[in-house]
């Protein structure tokens, strides 16, 4: 009997060149969550970055609006194995968000309404690579899909995006988040199958 590689599903299909290995184009855009969709409205949402001194920055949903917003094309990776290519977006760039921001954190815990954390290098959420998203394919945001905001950091795996996104704590040492308590992997890099812890 052959042994054949984890991630191997025989030849990729022609359009899938662009794939990390192991994954599944799909063209509908999956719904996957760890519990229960919040709802929040508009008037109550707040986004904040906590620094690792204790200062906090917050800005109201008026006050993101206000702020210069981009358009990020951007192909998605899940670790459940599908890729969405070519998505289309509107939000704000973190590096607008942390312009005023002091810090010399390394690491950073985003957390959501509803309790969902992740945790980040601080250093991938900069330099044009995660934007604070409340716009798909020209539309609001809907809650399934992380509305009225969510951070979108696409070059990891989908779990690192997270819906409902509240706010960003800023930290000295990397804190495990939700999903990578329970064993996903520290980083997830998709193009190196990090998708578990020891991969």
């Amino acid at each position: 009997m052959g042994i054949v590689s984890r991630g191997f599903f025989g030849r990729r299909r022609e359009g899938d060149a662009e794939l990390p290995p192991g994954q599944y184009l799909t063209h509908d855009f999956p719904v996957l969550s760890a519990g229960p969709t919040p709802r929040i409205g508009l008037d109550r949402w707040e986004f904040t970055i906590d620094t690792e001194t204790g200062e906090t920055h917050r800005w109201s949903w008026a006050d993101l609006m206000k702020l210069p917003s981009e358009t990020p094309t951007v192909d998605l990776h899940c670790v459940t194995k599908w890729s969405k290519l070519g998505t289309d977006w509107q939000g704000v760039s973190l590096d607008v968000l942390f312009e005023d921001v002091e810090t010399s954190a390394e690491y950073a815990l985003a957390y959501s309404y509803g309790g969902y954390t992740t945790n980040l290098p601080l250093e991938d959420l900069l330099d044009g690579k995660a934007w604070i998203t409340y716009k798909f394919d020209g539309e609001d945001l809907t809650p399934p899909h992380g509305g009225p905001a969510r951070l979108l950091v696409p070059h990891l795996y989908l779990w690192k995006s997270a819906k409902w996104v509240r706010g960003i704590r800023l930290m000295n040492e990397d804190w495990p988040g939700f999903w990578e308590t329970a064993g996903y992997h520290n980083y997830g890099d998709p193009w190196r199958e990090q998708r578990y812890q020891g991969d």
